[in-house]
């Protein structure tokens, strides 16, 4: 049985998933059980990685088997990194749920040292059809036109607290596109993933060229529908 799961939900559901999962397969039930460790953040960082790595390696209270459950709202390129190492091998007994709103941006390394499960198929054993965010199945299902719109909006920003909100949300679209095009097949869009990543480092800067990244992307990227952008 696979030891390392990331889920695609947000943190209440994709914990519960989790839980639900652990009690069918590993018998760990409980909600004060010492053995299943949950730890939630907002950006989930390089330290943040070290500290679950340290929780992971602690035995376990009650039994031969424990848990350790990471939820967070974004999960940076250098925290992934940090996490391969654990994720390949975990201490024996040990299973790892990694829970974000999109898988979309997990970088390729650490997504072939898990199984990926959504939240609600979690809880029954299947595997995920990914999702992605409204922002992005907005911006893929949007003429030409409509998508000039969106970067100009979220190019702009009156203080920093909105041009990180924009940044955010233009990550989103990064993260969506990323995952239609993992859906339509690697191969055919091998050089799009690439970039998707490599445009992925840099949005996460304060400094990022958010305009200059999401007009070239509004070029390259294929347009979907509504209805299939919904079920990539």
């Amino acid at each position: 049985m696979h030891h390392a799961y990331a889920i695609q939900a947000s943190a209440e559901e994709g914990i519960a998933a989790a839980r639900a999962w652990l009690a069918r397969h590993a018998e760990l039930v409980g909600r004060d059980n010492p053995d299943i460790v949950e730890l939630r953040y907002g950006l989930f960082s390089v330290e943040d990685a070290r500290r679950v790595g340290e929780s992971a390696a602690a035995a376990p209270v009650a039994g031969e088997q424990k848990a350790v459950i990471i939820a967070a709202s974004r999960c940076y390129r250098e925290a992934q990194n940090a996490l391969l190492k654990l994720f390949e091998e975990p201490p024996r007994g040990t299973y790892l749920f990694l829970i974000l709103p999109t898988l979309g941006g997990l970088l390729p390394t650490l997504r072939s040292r898990v199984q990926i499960l959504s939240g609600s198929e979690a809880a029954t054993g299947g595997a995920a059809r990914g999702a992605i965010a409204e922002s992005a199945r907005q911006f893929l299902a949007a003429p030409r036109e409509k998508r000039s719109a969106i970067v100009k909006r979220l190019a702009s920003g009156k203080d920093e607290d909105e041009r990180r909100t924009n940044r955010d949300e233009a990550l989103a679209i990064v993260d969506g596109i990323e995952a239609a095009a993992y859906a339509a097949g690697v191969e055919k869009h091998r050089a799009l993933l690439a970039e998707a990543a490599t445009f992925r480092g840099y949005l996460e800067q304060p400094t990022a060229p958010v305009r200059m990244i999401l007009e070239h992307l509004a070029i390259v990227a294929p347009r979907l529908g509504s209805g299939q952008a919904a079920h990539v």
